[in-house]
């Protein structure tokens, strides 16, 4: 009876090595991405990026390209093409371009270096490293990681899963998520390329702008189209909607918001964009890119500006934090009443 004790934990103790095989540690898992991130020349991934921000979820085809030290490319493209826009990184600077409205400003700014970004791989490793508190997981084909973010509105998304694969520990799927840990952002990654044979060329702001125009055209009917007076959803405590004004500015209607509290105020500024003429130099911009999900905007200490389907958005305050302004902006697509 002994002898088949013990035969039968030793059975066991096989088949628990066995299930074993293959499945690393946390602490092995970590430093071959460190390993991998050091080693890394470049990649091409696809992803499909999903917002649950408003009342209907949005879906994005994110294209990126990167090329070591610090060159990337990012086309974010949504079911209506006018609202694509391109994030470019090269020598001169970063450059958000705005193909429909024959836009790009540059931005003197580190980013992605500066905040966690959920379409780029080595961001979402540098916050695995950076997380010493993250917890960890081993399924059949993947690892999973959950880790505290680094986005500039972190208290508002504060935690993320993210999935990467077992064979190549490249990225299979990330969940951003809120306090109440709904996932508000979900990215679904396909067809990566590690080491991609890319060339500085590739990251040019006039040539990617051309290129992006030969499949979106610069809006035509921009002036024809109804205006979309839209509301922020997300509340500041204490602070409501005051005043509403409706302007009529060089053939284009300006709508003002005033929203005013006792601790805290802002206005908010909405009129129908310009397309620009065509030009190789880009718009300088003071501030930071931030990435608003459906749309990459510019943040300083007092203001975050946006355009978004054709119409450019403005919220000033000398009260609201960064992160409070972020949040407003990011609940606008959940809300609109239509005005002529």
């Amino acid at each position: 009876m002994k002898k088949r004790l013990l035969l039968l934990l030793a059975g066991l103790m096989v088949m628990f090595a066995l299930s074993a095989c293959g499945t690393k540690s946390q602490e092995d898992v970590v430093k071959e991405l460190n390993k991998q991130l050091e080693n890394l020349k470049g990649y091409k991934v696809n992803a499909t990026m999903t917002l649950a921000m408003g009342t209907d979820p949005q879906t994005y085809e994110v294209e990126v390209w990167h090329k070591d030290p610090g060159y990337y490319r990012v086309n974010l493209k949504n079911a209506n093409k006018e609202q694509s826009q391109m994030i470019l990184r090269n020598d001169e600077g970063v450059f958000v371009l705005t193909p429909a409205l024959n836009k790009s400003f540059r931005f003197q700014s580190d980013w992605p270096e500066n905040s966690s970004q959920a379409y780029l791989f080595e961001s979402l490793v540098q916050d695995i490293l950076s997380d010493e508190e993250a917890k960890f997981k081993a399924t059949d084909k993947h690892y999973v990681f959950e880790t505290k973010t680094r986005y500039q509105n972190s208290k508002m998304l504060p935690i993320q899963e993210i999935t990467l694969n077992k064979k190549d520990l490249t990225p299979v799927s990330v969940k951003v998520m809120d306090t109440d840990r709904n996932p508000m952002v979900t990215v679904e990654f396909s067809n990566m390329e590690l080491n991609a044979t890319l060339e500085k060329k590739d990251f040019d702001m006039a040539k990617n702008m051309t290129g992006a125009q030969l499949e979106i055209p610069v809006m035509a009917d921009l002036d024809e189209r109804e205006f979309t007076v839209k509301y922020p959803t997300a509340e500041i405590p204490g602070v409501n909607l005051i005043d509403e004004q409706s302007l009529d500015m060089d053939d284009r209607r300006r709508v003002v918001l005033t929203y005013d509290g006792e601790e805290k105020s802002f206005t908010l500024i909405q009129e129908r964009a310009k397309v620009e003429s065509a030009s190789v130099t880009a718009t300088p911009v003071t501030g930071e890119p931030v990435d608003l999900g459906f749309t990459i905007g510019a943040l300083t200490s007092n203001s975050l500006s946006w355009t978004h389907d054709g119409v450019d958005y403005v919220i000033a305050s000398n009260s609201l934090t960064k992160e409070e302004m972020i949040m407003l902006a990011e609940s606008m697509e959940s809300q609109e009443e239509m005005m002529k």
